[in-house]
């Protein structure tokens, strides 16, 4: 069925982000006190939820609002390494001609996201909910509903990560996992979330119900 709102998760879904968060995150576990990531890793860890990577890593929850913070100020100063998937930008502008509400609630900070899409496609988002804690994102989901005035019954969270799953259903909203981001997509569909997107034109099929241009 289409959806009149679209909720987006911004790093891995709409900016890939992945390759830069690979290079930075030992400077974080450096400066916090957890484990490194070995390069060998990396693949593992894109099959695990954000609570079991914590529990591997060795990282203290009392420090996740800290290290939160230097990964927003880190990618704040690499804006240049971190660019927009190439269909990313052109399917908000069609969800957007085609009367879908857009809101991107993400942990990084508005900022640096409107940095990234840029001021045109930034002005297609109805509402920005940024800063989310690492769990904290279905209270966002919740405030865009209210805000928006749509029912959950009406929209989708879009989004890369279990964590992102798991708040939409807390939230009681419908889950389209891209297969594009920092999980793998073998993960995100043994969760069985409502749609799993392959590319950018199915997404925007299913949001809208109608076929995605060529």
């Amino acid at each position: 069925m289409p959806y009149k709102l679209a909720l987006f998760d911004f790093d891995g879904t709409l900016a890939d982000s992945f390759p830069w968060f690979t290079t930075v995150m030992n400077d974080a576990a450096d400066k916090f006190g957890f484990r490194r990531i070995a390069p060998e890793e990396v693949e593992t860890l894109r099959g695990k939820s954000a609570r079991e990577m914590i529990a591997l890593m060795g990282v203290r929850t009392w420090k996740l609002p800290l290290i939160a913070n230097y990964m927003r100020k880190r990618k704040a100063q690499d804006l240049d390494k971190v660019k927009l998937f190439t269909d990313a930008a052109p399917t908000l502008r069609r969800l957007h001609e085609a009367g879908v509400t857009l809101a991107i609630v993400s942990s990084n900070s508005e900022a640096n996201i409107r940095a990234l899409l840029g001021p045109e496609t930034a002005a297609l988002i109805a509402q920005y909910q940024c800063g989310a804690s690492m769990f904290g994102k279905a209270k966002m989901f919740k405030s865009v509903l209210r805000q928006s005035g749509i029912n959950a019954s009406d929209a989708i969270c879009i989004g890369d990560e279990l964590r992102d799953l798991d708040s939409a259903r807390a939230a009681g909203i419908a889950f389209g996992a891209v297969t594009w981001g920092y999980t793998h997509g073998a993960a995100l569909r043994a969760q069985k979330p409502a749609h799993v997107f392959e590319t950018f034109n199915e997404l925007f099929t299913t949001v809208t119900g109608t076929p995605a241009q060529a």
